[in-house]
């Protein structure tokens, strides 16, 4: 912040015992102003915490402001008056959207087997709230890949101005079951969703794919207005995810082209916003399963899903 330079008083030739009183007058107050200023500045020179507020530490009682009729202090209750300034979204590419990223499973899943081997209704039939996830042959969880990946997406993309909302983040017992996932994807009026997850193939089976919702139109699902921009997020993400990490689409399914079409899975088939799946490799697989353990291949994931996603909005 710039301060503009105080006036200098014009001299005089004569009058020079005039001008020696009104110096004299003049150094207390600007000593006082002096004072004041200090008790403003930060360590920096810049306004303190107090002077932000709008409150200086050197007032006088007979400065501060005045109470409101209420005899309440006015703008919710911030002294002085003033109402601090709320954050700003960051600005960036991806200001006003919304994405939602399902991390796949639950790593305590497997402590509530029952619960989450309840039927649910996906629309055309019925399917288990969800499943535990596989894990490679070391032991490492599908579900903590998830997480893991989800939020460095999460990051990348808030840092884009992209608001972010999540289906869980392990502050839950269990789940959320596959029909919930989708409509929290639903009611935040997501612009994009993707549901992030690992496979559990045979070994030999390599690289990822993008699973997309199939035509579906049954029971409480409809996925008609879906399945054109869902294929559009696919094909943005798979472009993206080989240039970041350098991993091929599946070679156990999709015929080299990294996409997959399901109609079995809730989570797209009760979607109304454009979602895909991702399995980003397979863990069962020890060449897969030692670039999904590896964190700064799991940072190039994330990327390439970024960048994937910010591509199909911004198009």
């Amino acid at each position: 912040m710039s301060y503009d330079e105080s006036q200098q008083p014009t001299r005089r030739r004569s009058g020079r015992s005039n001008l020696t009183v009104a110096v004299a007058a003049l150094v207390p107050t600007a000593v006082a102003g002096w004072l004041v200023w200090q008790g403003m500045s930060g360590p920096d020179g810049g306004p303190s915490a107090a002077s932000a507020a709008g409150v200086s530490s050197s007032a006088s009682p007979a400065t501060m402001p005045a109470p409101s009729p209420s005899g309440s202090a006015r703008d919710d209750d911030v002294p002085g008056g003033t109402t601090p300034a709320k954050p700003s979204a960051p600005a960036g590419p991806l200001a006003g959207k919304v994405v939602v990223i399902d991390p796949g499973h639950n790593p305590r899943n497997r402590d509530h087997t029952a619960e989450i081997n309840e039927p649910v209704d996906i629309g055309t039939t019925t399917k288990e709230c969800d499943t535990t996830g596989t894990s490679t042959n070391a032991g490492y969880p599908e579900a903590e890949f998830t997480l893991d990946v989800s939020h460095r997406l999460r990051d990348l993309l808030r840092k884009e101005g992209a608001t972010v909302t999540f289906t869980h983040d392990n502050e839950r017992a269990y789940g959320p079951c596959v029909d919930e996932r989708a409509r929290i994807g639903n009611k935040a009026k997501a612009d994009a969703a993707i549901s992030v997850h690992a496979d559990g193939s045979a070994p030999g089976n390599r690289g990822f794919h993008v699973i997309l919702p199939a035509q579906v139109k049954g029971g409480g699902a409809d996925t008609t207005a879906i399945v054109g921009p869902s294929r559009d997020l696919g094909e943005h993400i798979v472009g993206n995810f080989v240039r970041e990490t350098g991993s091929a689409p599946a070679n156990y399914l999709g015929e080299g082209t990294g996409l997959d079409v399901r109609a079995d899975l809730g989570g797209l088939n009760l979607s109304t916003v454009p979602k895909v799946f991702i399995e980003c490799g397979n863990m069962r697989d020890s060449s897969d399963a030692e670039l999904l353990t590896d964190p700064e291949w799991r940072q190039k994931a994330a990327q390439g899903l970024a960048d994937g996603i910010r591509g199909f909005l911004k198009k």
